[in-house]
């Protein structure tokens, strides 16, 4: 199914993960050399981190969404990443520092699907923009991607190898479902995020990629030209509105999104 060589550079990242130990570059023969080999490392991740334990994924993630960002790593588009049922929480969290290398915080709007988005550039539906992904949209919600900065050094790891390692991904905290979304105008939805009660983040959905929307199509394109697709009950996080923040131990942070409510997670 997998090459050896992704077999190989999965095993040592899934064995950093599970260690929390910080991943150092991969050895060269078996370091992807190009977003498709990352996403065959990051599938074989997957794989090796559901046989030891870590059940199904949930969903997916998409990092990189602004230009910035892109230009940054060297990118023409996003990445991709999954994300694990066993990293799915929900309203309110307590989480220890210790349980991560470097734990961080990101504003991100989420959506569930409600329906599949067929994977393949055959049917009626592909390739998607941001009409077709809303149709197939049951709700959206205020969500904090929990990420962890889990490398010796990200700037020499290269791109390939982040997204083999789903581009930071740790989890989730996720709000109350708003299935009156339609009402909202999520590309001018404020999103704050607050530090034991003081903003120190603000931005809004058309900070990613125009319309959160625009960065669901990219990732619903992306999988279908991987054989994959979207399904129903698949969580995405859209990305993020804000720069990452990395909490000290005893910091409760709050997401707050116009619109679609509010999570906390308490970091001891």
């Amino acid at each position: 199914m997998f090459s050896e060589s992704a077999r190989r550079a999965a095993q040592i990242i899934a064995s950093a993960r599970i260690g929390r130990i910080p991943l150092g570059r991969l050895p060269d023969d078996c370091r992807p050399d190009g977003e498709a080999a990352g996403y065959e490392v990051q599938d074989a991740v997957h794989a090796a981190l559901s046989d030891r334990g870590w059940g199904a994924l949930a969903g997916y993630k998409i990092g990189c969404t602004t230009a910035i960002m892109q230009a940054h790593l060297g990118l023409n588009s996003p990445c991709g990443g999954g994300v694990f049922e066993s990293g799915v929480l929900h309203g309110t969290a307590d989480l220890a520092v210790e349980d991560y290398v470097r734990v961080g915080a990101e504003i991100e709007i989420a959506v569930r699907m409600g329906a599949d988005l067929p994977g393949d550039f055959t049917g009626d539906l592909a390739p998607f923009d941001r009409k077709t992904v809303a149709s197939a949209v049951e709700s959206c919600m205020a969500a904090m991607e929990i990420v962890d900065n889990r490398y010796e050094d990200s700037a020499t790891m290269g791109t390939a190898t982040l997204i083999a390692d789903d581009f930071f991904g740790a989890g989730c905290l996720l709000g109350a479902p708003v299935v009156e979304w339609r009402d909202l105008d999520l590309g001018a939805a404020t999103g704050r995020l607050l530090v034991d009660g003081v903003e120190i983040g603000r931005g809004r959905g058309a900070d990613v990629m125009g319309h959160p929307f625009e960065a669901l199509a990219w990732l619903a394109n992306n999988l279908a030209a991987r054989g994959r697709m979207l399904r129903r009950g698949d969580i995405v996080l859209t990305g993020s509105l804000v720069r990452v923040h990395y909490p000290a131990p005893g910091e409760t942070v709050d997401i707050v999104i116009d619109g679609l409510g509010e999570v906390r997670a308490r970091f001891s």
